[in-house]
């Protein structure tokens, strides 16, 4: 960075990645800023610079990179390393501190605190954002994580044995059914429900987790702004809800009827494959931490499926389009949708989602990321 790229920085003022300091801060604030601009999206610590941006510059910068490269070293676990620069502006100088996007998230203070960056402020992780966090570099999947409420008593037996006997060709007995719950990784050691076991075969799922539901919309308009004619929440076990939502669906799509060898045939306005891969993917790649349900809206002239969270770490939607993305957030919920014969281990259902709707609809699916939700925009005829 040279000083005119430093002055255009100051210009823009502190933001999600950009923190001005006065002077070097302590040891502790420093390894605070560090390792919130490492869990986060990485950024710049820029010493010298007051808030209103003024350059007040550094009386020693050789003691002040050292002093950062020591924090960065010893004072972040794991260690962190960042890119330290000198940019003088007339007499004074400036210490630009780089601070990559972690590959080893999450990092914490060796006070054993989590910080993230949000906005232009420095605040400690909550729960959910420290899951998640863990979630993106894999270090655990939610979906495996126990629900502590929860207890073997809360497992639908009989439906387990039911899903056993259909999709994997036994029905276990006896001790047979907590080692098979366990071995499927949908209950621990310790006899606890995961989110997926209790998704999947839970009694009721939405006593301990009241906002893994499906939301559905009619609504006769093309936006939101219109009030829903009818509007629905779908409960239970995960192949319960998909059933029940397209149950629902059929009711709004149109369905054409012409005469074939004397025989009526029946086609939907949108391939029901479409639409059934766009909720399953919605259900199997959404962000657990994330407390919402997945939306459906069926408008005029296009369906909307809402899923919770942004896409994995290191997914894009160009990556989805081109099928070279297949990260699994979710793989216990995701295999066990495999064995039901739901999803492919290709990572290529939004681009059949795509073929099918250009070939029988003649127009392009579209995909949005917003900061909250990733959404699957089906047009309709």
């Amino acid at each position: 960075m040279d000083s005119e790229e430093l002055f255009e920085r100051i210009e823009k003022k502190e933001d999600l990645h950009t923190e001005f300091k006065e002077y070097l801060p302590s040891n502790e604030d420093l390894a605070k800023e560090i390792v919130a601009f490492a869990n986060t999206d990485g950024g710049q610590i820029i010493i010298g610079v007051s808030d209103e941006g003024e350059i007040v510059g550094v009386s020693n910068p050789d003691e002040v990179l050292r002093r950062v490269d020591d924090v960065a070293y010893n004072r972040c676990e794991p260690p962190i390393t960042v890119l330290p620069e000198t940019v003088k502006v007339g007499n004074r100088h400036v210490i630009v501190i780089n601070v990559p996007k972690g590959d080893q998230r999450p990092y914490r203070t060796s006070s054993g605190f989590f910080y993230i960056r949000s906005a232009n402020r420095v605040r400690r992780a909550s729960r959910e954002e420290l899951l998640r966090l863990f979630q993106a570099t894999e270090s655990i999947f939610y979906d495996e994580i126990e629900i502590a409420k929860a207890s073997f008593d809360d497992i639908d037996i009989d439906y387990f044995e039911e899903f056993m006997e259909r999709f994997y060709g036994f029905r276990p007995e006896g001790d047979q059914i907590f080692n098979y719950l366990k071995n499927l990784k949908t209950i621990t050691e310790n006899r606890k429900p995961t989110l997926a076991g209790l998704l999947f075969f839970g009694i009721n799922p939405q006593s301990y987790l009241p906002y893994v539901k499906i939301t559905a919309a009619y609504i006769p308009g093309e936006d939101i702004s219109v009030p829903p004619a009818d509007k629905k929440d779908f409960e239970g076990k995960i192949p319960e809800m998909l059933e029940k939502l397209m149950q629902y669906l059929r009711i709004y799509l149109r369905e054409e009827h012409r005469i074939k060898s004397l025989e009526p045939e029946v086609y939907p306005e949108i391939p029901e494959e479409a639409v059934r891969e766009a909720i399953v993917n919605a259900v199997a790649h959404r962000d657990y931490t994330v407390r919402a349900p997945i939306r459906v809206f069926i408008f005029r002239d296009k369906i909307e499926f809402h899923s919770p969270g942004k896409l994995p770490n290191s997914v894009t939607i160009e990556s989805i389009k081109i099928g070279g993305a297949h990260v699994l957030r979710n793989p216990t919920i995701y295999n066990l949708l495999s064995k039901m014969g739901l999803v492919t281990d290709l990572g290529s259902g939004v681009m059949r989602i795509i073929r099918l709707v250009k070939e029988h609809v003649g127009k392009d699916v579209e995909l949005k990321e917003t900061e909250t939700e990733f959404i699957v925009v089906i047009p309709r005829r």
